[in-house]
């Protein structure tokens, strides 16, 4: 009898400290923030997010206003604030000049753009633009009292064609439209002059040139995959983008 209760607290300490540990090793995963594009809001990191969280990870999506780059900054400044710990920017597209600002915070240990915009100091979108091919992005806009539409047309032509026609429909369904203001919004300093960053390319993106892509992740100093995908390029090629958001996240700082 004595034997057996001896085994017995032994079972219980050894789970009490598989519990305990398991939850020390959670509690040390970074929180992963995603900060969505125009044209799109919060969802479209959805098979990242159900991933990340079934192993563990702490994660955040922002919701951006898009009527400003400081209001949008000022949403992901509020979720890293919520963050306990270390926390890694994801940003799609509009979203990398977001956490192009953002990322400043000493909590922000690393950045992975995803097709995104990286500008430097000053920089706004057409200035950014300027330094790659042209696009035909500008032919399926919409504009709306003061607000600016992609088209259902654009959404299948130069932001998702590599989806099923139900997918598209959703992302038109569902996108957040920018304010005509953002266009013209400067990005202040850079964290990726100062914090590791990560790149995915989208070889195939219409709504940002590729060589537009492969000039920004260069200046940026960024680990860079390239991928055969549309701009949105987190749903088609969702595994893929988890890996590099999971490598930024174990990376020795």
């Amino acid at each position: 009898m004595k034997t057996i209760k001896i085994l017995a607290f032994a079972v219980l300490v050894s789970l009490s400290s598989i519990k305990m540990y398991s939850q020390e090793t959670t509690s040390n995963k970074p929180t992963i923030i995603f900060v969505h594009g125009i044209w799109a809001d919060g969802s479209s990191f959805t098979n990242q997010i159900v991933a990340l969280q079934a192993k563990g990870y702490p994660v955040i999506s922002v919701q951006n206003p898009i009527t400003s780059l400081a209001d949008d900054v000022a949403a992901t400044k509020r979720a890293i604030a919520q963050a306990k710990g270390n926390v890694i920017l994801v940003g799609h597209s509009w979203g990398g000049f977001v956490i192009t600002q953002a990322g400043n915070d000493p909590k922000v240990k690393g950045l992975v753009f995803v097709a995104a915009l990286v500008p430097d100091l000053g920089e706004t979108i057409p200035a950014l633009s300027a330094q790659g091919p042209a696009i035909t992005l500008s032919n399926y806009l919409e504009p709306l009292d003061g607000f600016v539409y992609l088209s259902k047309a654009g959404v299948k032509e130069v932001f998702a064609q590599d989806l099923k026609e139900k997918d598209q429909n959703l992302i038109y369904a569902t996108q957040t439209p920018a304010k005509q203001g953002v266009f013209a919004d400067k990005s202040g300093e850079p964290a990726w002059k100062t914090k590791p960053s990560w790149y995915i390319l989208a070889k195939s993106d219409k709504s940002i040139s590729p060589e537009l892509e492969r000039f920004m992740a260069k200046r940026a100093n960024a680990k860079t995959t390239e991928i055969e995908a549309s701009h949105v390029v987190m749903l088609s090629h969702p595994t893929e983008v988890l890996r590099i958001i999971e490598e930024a996240a174990t990376a020795k700082k």
